[in-house]
């Protein structure tokens, strides 16, 4: 639930953010924020993530639809809450993007994607004009990287880190001989002296 709730947000997020910027930003001159942090500037992308490899939109489309799927099966079998939101983030990005470019123009399985977050520069010279699908992906990468970082599984459980095991007390069997030996040494060693005090008693007289 928490998957399919948070990609269902990302992508209508998504759409609805490309619909206004294409409403409000076509042939207009980028809008200023944040003293000039951020731009508001309509581009079309015929690439992935960020404006990347624009000369192969199809086999992004391919791509993007194995990782769909992919998700959908890890879907069925996912009991953690943070992966629900990785993956989540991760599912609506990708199909935002998919929907571009299956359904605008120059044609299906190689539209266009509509972008229009520019960041330090109108234009996108400092960074890559993006859009929220974007964001979403790197937002969700990001916190699936953070939770393999950190042990958490897909089911819920926690990995922890192997500990050393502290040294077991000697057994009794092996303790015994050391002690005899121990015993033994004393023992030599006492009648070591009672001899050496014997030698040096003076012996009677004749």
């Amino acid at each position: 639930m928490v998957l399919a709730g948070t990609a269902g947000f990302a992508f209508l997020a998504d759409l609805s953010t490309k619909h206004l910027a294409l409403a409000t930003l076509d042939e207009r001159d980028p809008v200023r924020l944040l003293g000039g942090t951020v731009y508001l500037t309509l581009t079309r992308n015929s690439g992935a993530a960020f404006s990347l490899g624009s000369d192969h939109t199809w086999v992004f489309s391919l791509i993007t639809i194995a990782v769909i799927g992919w998700i959908g099966w890890m879907g069925l079998r996912l009991r953690s809450v943070p992966w629900g939101l990785a993956l989540g983030l991760v599912l609506g990005g990708a199909l935002g993007n998919l929907a571009d470019r299956i359904f605008r123009a120059p044609g299906h399985f190689v539209g266009h994607v509509v972008d229009m977050v520019s960041l330090f520069d109108p234009y996108g010279q400092v960074w890559p004009v993006f859009n929220l699908a974007d964001s979403a992906l790197v937002c969700g990468v990001a916190l699936a990287v953070g939770l393999e970082l950190t042990g958490r599984q897909r089911d819920g459980s926690r990995l922890r880190p192997a500990t050393a095991e502290p040294a077991s007390p000697a057994s009794p069997a092996t303790a015994e001989p050391a002690a005899t030996a121990e015993s033994a040494t004393a023992t030599t060693t006492a009648a070591d002296g009672r001899r050496e005090t014997t030698s040096l008693e003076p012996r009677g007289r004749a």
